[in-house]
């Protein structure tokens, strides 16, 4: 298994790539915020996990998802969610201001 570090130094290397794409995108934000997380799912799917997007508030800009697989009962996942997934969010997303791990 990869350490925190390869995982989000390779999480930002790849959301990078498509930095520029997803903040000129004229899509809604609950599309652009899944073109992250399909971005990032591949990552988490090389260490046995995965994440779904569960719902995207556009009024609060809460997006909630849900990990699975390794992920579930892993102790980095809150690591993971915080550093990785929801800084990417962010950085691409500007309207996303919470990332909320849902059961």
């Amino acid at each position: 298994m990869r350490d925190m570090r390869t995982i989000v130094e390779s999480k930002h290397e790849v959301t990078q790539k498509m930095a520029e794409k997803v903040k000129s995108s004229p899509a809604g934000m609950k599309q652009r915020v899944q073109d992250v997380v399909d971005k990032i799912r591949p990552l988490l799917q090389a260490d046995g996990g995965d994440i779904e997007l569960v719902d995207v508030q556009e009024q609060t800009g809460v997006v909630k998802v849900r990990l699975q697989g390794a992920c579930r009962g892993c102790p980095s996942a809150a690591m993971t969610l915080k550093m990785g997934v929801e800084r990417h969010l962010k950085e691409h997303v500007p309207e996303v201001r919470e990332l909320v791990n849902v059961q």
